[in-house]
């Protein structure tokens, strides 16, 4: 079993339409990996095609 538990081990999973990198070397995740994923995790992710306002904590339907 890994150490890793970030769960980005499974980087290598991703299909290239679901991230990109920053810059700095982030990891990106698109709104197609975010709906695959199929919920919102609440941390203000730049592509959340949920609604989620990090200001106040709520869902905002679009």
């Amino acid at each position: 079993m890994s150490d890793d538990m970030s769960g980005f081990s499974a980087k290598n999973k991703l299909k290239e339409d679901e991230y990109y990198l920053s810059p700095e070397g982030f990891i990106i995740f698109t709104e197609k990996y975010h709906l695959k994923r199929g919920h919102c995790c609440k941390s203000g992710c730049k592509h959340c095609p949920y609604g989620y306002d990090k200001k106040s904590g709520r869902i905002i339907r679009k």
